[in-house]
C-alpha cells in the first residue's frame, strides 16, 4: 500500500519535532542496539577413564559434570582439554598411564554444555593413530568442536572457531608434552599439534589473529605437580602474544599455577585438573581447580576465576572459605596479576 504525500509529509514533520524535543531518544533508537557481552568459560583437564570411568559406569555419563553443568551451559563457549582418546580400537602404548574412553562418554560433555576441546596433550595417542582419528569422528558426531590433533599437520593446527554475537573467536590447541616426535602431526602424518618448536605454531597464531577478532591459545606444558611454570613457558607465552594471541590458557601440571600479564594480556599457566582421578603423587593439590570466566564487552576483555574442588572425580563449587583460600593461593602464585575477593583478575599497576 502506498502512502499519500500528505501522510508522508506529516510523518516527517512529526519525526523532526520529536528529534528537537527528545534528541537523545531518537538518536539511540536510530543507532544499532548495544552489543551484549560475550561470555566464555575455560576449564582444565578432563579424564573420563580410570576412577572417573568407574564412576561413569555406576552413575552415568552426566555424573562428572552434574554440579558444574548449569554454569557451563550458560556460556557462549565452554572449552576444556580432553585428556583421553575416545575409541574402542587400538593397542595401549607402553607407558605408565594409557587412557581410552568409550564413545558414549561424550554425551556427558554435550550435557555439560562443553562446546569445544583441545586434543593436544600427552594422552591423545595412547591407543595409536586409529583411536586418535576415531576421537575426531566421535566429537564431530556429537557436535563438539576440537583442535590440536588431526590427520595431518594442517588439520592439527586448525583452530576451533565460532562466531558469537558478531565476533569471531578462535582457539588453538597445542602441546609441549608429547611422547616423542612420532606423536607430532606432519605432512600426510596424523598426530598432535606440537609446541616444541616455534613453527608452524607461531605462524598458525599469526594467521588466526588476522582473520578472527579474538585469538586464544590452549597449551599443554610445564611439569606435573609443580607450582610454577618453567622458564621456557614464560618465554613461549610472550612469543605467542607477540604473534597475535589475546589470552593463553595452560594445562598438564594437574595443579593450579599463577597468572602473568604481558602487553595487558593474561597468561593462565595452569587451570589444573577439572574432571580427573586423584593423583597419589600430586596429593591434595591435584583436587583444587577453577573455571576461568572471560567476558568480552565492547572490545574490552576481562576475566574472573571461580574456584572448584574435585570430589570423587566430580568438580564441585564450594563455600566462601574454600574460595578465599583458592584466591589467596592464586595471588601467591601469580606474577603481576591480582585476584580480588570476587575472583576478578586484573594486572598489577606499575
Amino acid at each position: 500500500m502506498r502512502l499519500g504525500s500528505n501522510v508522508l509529509r506529516s510523518m516527517l514533520l512529526t519525526t523532526l519535532l520529536l528529534s528537537l524535543i527528545f534528541p537523545s531518544t531518537i538518536a539511540s533508537s536510530a543507532a544499532s542496539p548495544s552489543s551484549e557481552p560475550i561470555r566464555l568459560v575455560f576449564a582444565g583437564d578432563i579424564l573420563l577413564d580410570g576412577f572417573v570411568g568407574d564412576q561413569i559406569a555406576k552413575y552415568g555419563v552426566n555424573f562428572p559434570f552434574a554440579k558444574v553443568a548449569p554454569t557451563l551451559q550458560k556460556a557462549d563457549i565452554a572449552f576444556a582439554n580432553l585428556e583421553t582418546p575416545v575409541s574402542i580400537r587400538g593397542k595401549a602404548a607402553e607407558k605408565t598411564f594409557a587412557f581410552r574412553s568409550k564413545p558414549a562418554v561424550l554425551n556427558g560433555l554435550t550435557y555439560a554444555g562443553i562446546d569445544g576441546v583441545s586434543l593436544a596433550n600427552n594422552h591423545i595417542l595412547d591407543f595409536g593413530t586409529d583411536a586418535m582419528l576415531d576421537t575426531l569422528v566421535h566429537l564431530d558426531q556429537n557436535k563438539i568442536g576440537h583442535t590440536g590433533a588431526g590427520k595431518d599437520v594442517e588439520e592439527a593446527y586448525k583452530p576451533y572457531t565460532r562466531t558469537v554475537k558478531g565476533k569471531k573467536i578462535a582457539i588453538l590447541g597445542v602441546s609441549r608434552v608429547l611422547s616423542g616426535p612420532s606423536w607430532y602431526a606432519g605432512n600426510k602424518k596424523p598426530g598432535a599439534a606440537s609446541a616444541y618448536t616455534s613453527q608452524p605454531m607461531l605462524t598458525a597464531i599469526q594467521k588466526m589473529s588476522k582473520v578472527n577478532d579474538y585469538t586464544i591459545v590452549y597449551i599443554h606444558w610445564n611439569e606435573e605437580f609443580k607450582d610454577y611454570p618453567e622458564q621456557y613457558a614464560r618465554t613461549l607465552a610472550k612469543q605467542m602474544i607477540d604473534s597475535g594471541a589475546d589470552i593463553i590458557f595452560g594445562a598438564h601440571s594437574h595443579c593450579l599455577m599463577g597468572i602473568e600479564y604481558y602487553k595487558n594480556k593474561p597468561i593462565y599457566y595452569s587451570l589444573g585438573n577439572f574432571v580427573f582421578n586423584r593423583s597419589t603423587r600430586g596429593g591434595e593439590k591435584t583436587l583444587h581447580s577453577m573455571l576461568v570466566n572471560v567476558e568480552i564487552n565492547d572490545a574490552q576483555v576481562t576475566s574472573k576465576i571461580t574456584p572448584v574442588k574435585i570430589i570423587g572425580g566430580q568438580p564441585n563449587f564450594m563455600d566462601d572459605s574454600y574460595n578465599r583460600k583458592t584466591i589467596k593461593l592464586m595471588n601467591n602464585l601469580s606474577y603481576n596479576a591480582i585476584v580480588d575477593a570476587n575472583g576478578r583478575v586484573t594486572e598489577k599497576p606499575l
